[in-house]
């Protein structure tokens, strides 16, 4: 890699930073450029080498929200192990899988959340009067971090969109605190992911602890507007990233 090469590369790690702390996503900004810029990295491989860039920036974003966010950690560290297995279990099996089908129904997952976002306003905007039980909270993290790490280990772009909107719309939590939440699943499912691909050797440290600090820098500025413009500002952006990973999925399967 020559520095316009670099040049290119870290950018693109920032921005994806600061969308991953955002709301999620990041994943469609970082890992086409990264196989832009080295394209005879394997798709492991750069997965791989890319997972030690979202350790960094969703545990920077996780830092930097729970400041000033409230954070049942009792809850959500164990939540961040179940992530890490499930991952680690979903980039194991995808070699077995056929990855053709997973692209379409995550672009019908993807439509179905901006159509609930957009037509009911209120989602992740206002806290629900009624808070849910800790039984219905455990489930609903247990569970999220159990199905949306495996897709992670898998596939990947927009787990913590995914964990944002499950969080807002199952729990009634409001956007930034679910924010905050899904980086500490997220970095648990980033976690597992890259100690399987380690240990199986699909990592270039030295690309990837460059990409990480520029994520790092990224997810803290990201993290930091998120709490300064609150739930609207966030939702606003989640519509614009969920459209841009359907136009982005789409192109990769049909164009």
């Amino acid at each position: 890699m020559g520095v316009a090469d670099w040049a290119v590369l870290l950018p693109a790690a920032a921005a994806a930073g600061w969308v991953d702390a955002v709301v999620g996503g990041g994943g469609l900004i970082i890992l086409p450029t990264l196989l832009l810029v080295a394209p005879t990295l394997s798709p492991q491989t750069a997965l791989g080498t890319n997972k030690i860039a979202g350790v960094a920036g969703t545990g920077a974003a996780a830092v930097t929200l729970a400041r000033r966010v409230p954070m049942r950690w009792r809850l959500l560290l164990p939540g961040a192990v179940i992530a890490a297995g499930a991952a680690a279990a979903g980039s194991a099996a995808v070699a077995l899988i056929d990855r053709r089908y997973f692209i379409p129904i995550v672009m019908v997952v993807l439509i179905g959340v901006a159509t609930v976002v957009t037509l009911r306003p209120s989602i992740g905007v206002t806290v629900a009067t009624h808070p849910p039980t800790r039984r219905r909270t455990i489930l609903v993290v247990g569970l999220g971090a159990g199905l949306i790490g495996a897709y992670d280990g898998l596939l990947g772009p927009g787990t913590g969109t995914f964990l944002i909107i499950t969080f807002a719309t199952l729990l009634g939590t409001e956007f930034v605190r679910a924010a905050a939440m899904a980086k500490v699943i997220n970095c648990g499912s980033n976690m597992g992911s890259l100690i399987l691909l380690g240990a199986t050797g699909h990592i270039i440290w030295s690309i990837g602890l460059a990409m990480a600090a520029a994520n790092i820098a990224g997810a803290v500025v990201g993290s930091r507007m998120a709490i300064a413009r609150g739930a609207g500002f966030v939702r606003a952006v989640l519509l614009i990233v969920v459209a841009a990973m359907v136009i982005r999925l789409g192109w990769q399967q049909f164009g």
